[in-house]
């Protein structure tokens, strides 16, 4: 049935390609039907818990196809099934023929080749052909990147991306190369066993590190995630980096890792989880605000993955279990939650064309439908009950507490890791608030805002699915507990047969009674407002009797306490213009928060390298006496080694 479920997929998705630049509609029911099957296959390999397996007898690349869909890549197939479906939908009217038909063929077929090359990733299970599906998918998402190409900032974020990707494959062909050359073959599987292969895992790190995002890999993903077409900034903040996080549980459940791997990979999530929050509450552009929450994110991810790393250091404790069991939850959990506000922030831009937060405003009024799922997206990335986010944060807090209090070697990372994770979700729900407040509440601050207009059905519809998916976890998450033990199992099978953590049903039902006793407030409060029992009156206006939409807080401004605690590696960037005379004409003040990483270290490395690459070209002349020179001093210095090397 797997066999059967797949090929339909891949067959799907194939006729997708085909008919993307000519035939939407066609296009669309490929996408449907690709996807749709392979979500079917993951989920019966999750219920079921049984491994599938191909072995062909046709080469490619001089190896044979083999691939094979157990419970751990069938969480992640099942992901990008959702995903896949939803973001095509969703383009459908975003990204239509009629408002873009120079780049909207090109953006179907693109769509469909990364969809398969990223499933093709998932099942692969012969390292050579892993690489080629990996450079395909990387291919297919920088042209989505780019769909808007006669833009130069949009240029330059996917060249940044395609350079970044590139670098990940050097790596990536670096691990696997050496693997197969130590194993004699290119075919993949568990090596436990092999300690001599322990070493090969930082090489995985950086190649699978970059891809994800951590932190201070990330450098290219903010300008990406905010230039690239909405759809397809879910779909990469939704699956992209998640390929990343598949690389890394995969190979460290197949390999040895060296000691130090856990605390090393723990430690990247902590500060990619911190440090993501606080570069977001820095932004004022509502894109690359959501792509700094996917670093944050990818850092929870990470903490649950180091502890399982290190629990199995030690002896496989079962705490580990747990902090592995939200990671890979946290992995569906962000998938659902960040395309929903990835989504909805393309509804704002398509309404009012600009991701400039401090030009919106006051669009709850004519916008309900987009700024209700954009809140409830917000509360879910917060980490408030009763939503998804909620639940796999509670397990990885659950299996770093549990770690404090039964290992002492571990007790105090333990105790860190969990203050430290708390921080990021108070860090992220004041950062929410602050995009809920200045985008949907207030007055509008431009006339682009004051005529936005509520996005059409096939860009409400992918929202309300996604968000009804981010409550139903949050609501029944026994449900899942399955599928996300069976995954985990597959990672480390001597965790397998552990039953489920104890109170995860009374969690689901304590958060069905919290959201009850929410709607029955919520009835209560609308009854007294219509009833005339609540007033309306103006706010009081500090001494201003007609205040303007000036007199409002910016995105900025509200945050630029907690910004003052990160400036040491925000670095903002201030431009006043400072009032002068009794009667000033006009005063401004603007705060700009750079790219650290990326502006203040690999830029100044990189112009330094083509200053020396310069410098040595200028030694390539043509002249053949000079290359003689060059010689006959290279020979003189090596005569000189050899005759001190003899006089030791």
């Amino acid at each position: 049935m797997v066999s059967l479920l797949l090929a339909t997929a891949a067959m799907g998705m194939l006729l997708s390609i085909l008919l993307g630049s000519r035939a939407p509609k066609a296009w669309f029911a490929g996408v449907l039907v690709g996807a749709g099957t392979a979500f079917g296959a993951a989920v019966l390999t999750l219920v079921s818990g049984e491994v599938w397996r191909l072995h062909s007898g046709v080469r490619v690349g001089g190896e044979f196809i083999h691939l094979q869909l157990d419970a751990l890549s069938a969480l992640f197939l099942a992901l990008l099934g959702v995903i896949g479906s939803l973001g095509a939908w969703y383009g459908r009217e975003y990204w239509s023929e009629a408002a873009h038909p120079r780049s909207a063929g090109a953006g179907r077929a693109w769509w469909s080749v990364l969809v398969l090359c990223l499933g093709l990733v998932l099942v692969a299970a012969n390292g050579l052909h892993f690489l080629m599906a990996w450079e395909l998918f990387t291919l297919a998402a920088y042209f989505l990147v780019t769909l808007s190409r006669h833009s130069r900032v949009v240029r330059d974020a996917g060249w940044l991306y395609l350079v970044a990707s590139h670098v990940a494959v050097l790596s990536l062909f670096a691990f696997f190369g050496m693997l197969a050359a130590r194993t004699g073959g290119w075919e993949l599987g568990p090596m436990r066993d092999r300690v001599e292969l322990a070493p090969l895992f930082w090489f995985a790190l950086v190649g699978f590190g970059l891809k994800a995002g951590m932190f201070p890999l990330h450098v290219w993903l903010p300008s990406a995630h905010a230039n690239a077409p909405s759809h397809v900034s879910a779909m990469l903040s939704g699956m992209t980096l998640k390929i990343g996080i598949y690389g890394l549980v995969r190979f460290t459940g197949w390999l040895p890792v060296p000691e130090s791997a856990g605390w090393v990979v723990a430690g990247l999530g902590l500060v990619s989880a911190v440090l993501g929050v606080a570069f977001a509450l820095g932004q004022h552009d509502l894109k690359r605000l959501l792509a700094y929450h996917s670093v944050e994110n990818i850092g929870i991810i990470l903490i649950g993955l180091g502890f399982a790393l290190v629990a199995v250091a030690q002896g496989n404790a079962a705490w580990g279990r747990l902090a592995l069991a939200g990671g890979l939850l946290h992995v569906w959990n962000h998938g659902l939650f960040k395309s929903l506000l990835f989504f909805a922030a393309g509804s704002v831009l398509h309404a009012t064309g600009t991701r400039e937060m401090s030009r919106l405003g006051g669009l709850w009024r004519v916008m309900p439908w987009t700024a209700s799922l954009f809140a409830l997206g917000a509360a879910a990335i917060s980490g408030l009950p009763p939503l998804n986010g909620f639940v796999s944060e509670w397990l990885v807090f659950l299996g770093l507490l549990e770690a404090a209090l039964a290992h002492r070697a571990a007790a105090w990372g333990a105790v860190m890791a969990a203050i430290l994770l708390g921080l990021t979700g108070a860090l992220a729900l004041a950062c929410f608030v602050k995009v809920c407040g200045v985008v949907f509440l207030g007055a509008p601050r431009s006339a682009a805002a004051a005529h936005a207009h509520e996005s059409g059905p096939s860009m409400r519809g992918p929202m309300l699915v996604l968000g009804a998916a981010c409550l139903g976890i949050g609501l029944a998450p026994v449900v899942f507990w399955p599928a996300v033990s069976r995954a985990v199992d597959v990672w480390n099978p001597s965790w397998a047969g552990a039953e489920s953590p104890t109170g995860l049903p009374a969690l689901g039902m304590f958060h069905v009674g919290l959201l009850g006793v929410a709607a029955v407030l919520a009835v209560w409060l609308w009854r007294r407002v219509q009833g005339g029992v609540v007033t309306r009156a103006l706010t009081w206006d500090c001494g201003y009797v007609l205040p303007t939409t000036a007199m409002q807080y910016t995105a900025g401004s509200f945050a630029r306490i907690i910004n003052e605690w990160f400036a040491w590696i925000l670095r903002p960037v201030h431009h006043e213009e400072r009032s002068m005379g009794s009667f000033p004409a006009r005063a401004s003040f603007s705060e700009h928060t750079p790219e650290t990483v990326l502006e203040y270290a690999l830029e100044p490395a990189a112009r330094m390298v083509m200053q020396v690459s310069r410098t040595v070209r200028r030694l390539q002349h043509g002249r053949v006496q000079a290359y003689l020179l060059y010689l006959l001093v290279g020979l003189g210095a090596l005569a000189a080694l050899v005759l001190l090397g003899n006089g030791t």
